[in-house]
């Protein structure tokens, strides 16, 4: 692949829209393991919230998962590839982003939760406003 192929596939990778409706893949290959991804996403999203027995698994995932993104770009401006495997190795990465993405999203509450806690700061507020007033 000549330069300007190298560049449009890199440029590839720090688009964030890359991942937007792609699929998580089933599994990756991580650091040489199999990871199944999916299973791993169900299975924390049957948890309310994730255990503290199960944190470091996620983190320790998420550390894998960038280490490969990275060694898979670094191969991508490195090595002498064919258009077709730099095209096989942007796929992957992408694949890696969502699953990234999909982990981070582990963490954070959903939208009704946001909503329900938002509300009641909001009456926190409201009360605290409402006492400033009456005195």
């Amino acid at each position: 692949m000549n330069d300007s192929e190298r560049q449009r596939l890199l440029s590839k990778l720090q688009r964030r829209s890359g991942t937007v409706g792609g699929d998580i893949p089933d599994e990756l290959t991580v650091q040489g393991e199999t990871v199944d991804v999916k299973a791993f996403l169900f299975e924390c999203d049957d948890l309310d919230g994730i255990p503290e027995s199960e944190r470091e698994r996620l983190e320790s995932l998420k550390r894998a998962l960038k280490r490969e993104r990275l060694q898979r770009k670094q191969r991508l401006e490195r090595e002498d590839l064919s258009v077709a495997d730099g095209e096989a190795i942007v796929r992957r990465v992408r694949g890696i982003d969502r699953a990234l993405n999909a982990l981070e999203g582990l963490d954070e509450p959903g939208i009704e939760e946001q909503l329900r806690r938002k509300q009641l700061e909001d009456a926190e507020e409201l009360r605290a406003l409402m006492d400033i007033a009456a005195n």
